[in-house]
């Protein structure tokens, strides 16, 4: 296990992502805490070749209170590509499977507890 800055262990997070449509690709994801949700700012980021159906990417993440953001970077430039309302043109999720109500979820619903053990969670990409 890596010793990340603080002195905090870190525990594998295994992010099982579903209803990926294409192989196009990878799938992005990013485990954020509260105050860099929904930001290019999470700390703990990885990828994965995406392939239709489903992937499992694997990060070192300290325990604690988090949230995980995906998405399918179709034309790996490392950006979410947006419509002209802003709505993601690519297949998105978010830990929980939080809803979007009228926008991004909250942290608060998008949020999990990862223990010194380690976890596995899953969520299913969506598209608009």
């Amino acid at each position: 296990m890596a010793v990340l800055t603080g002195g905090a262990q870190a525990a594998k997070l295994e992010v099982v992502v579903a209803n990926i449509r294409t192989g196009k690709g990878h799938i992005r994801v990013a485990v954020c805490s509260a105050d860099t949700f929904l930001k290019e700012s999470c700390q703990w980021n990885a990828r994965s070749k995406a392939m239709p159906g489903e992937v499992t990417v694997t990060l070192d993440v300290p325990p604690g209170t988090w949230a995980a953001q995906a998405y399918q970077d179709e034309d790996d430039t490392g950006k979410i590509p947006r419509s002209f309302f802003g709505l993601p043109k690519v297949g998105i999720g978010f830990s929980n499977d939080a809803p979007f109500r009228f926008g991004p979820p909250s942290f608060a619903d998008a949020s999990f507890r990862l223990e010194p053990n380690g976890g596995r969670i899953r969520l299913n990409l969506r598209y608009f």
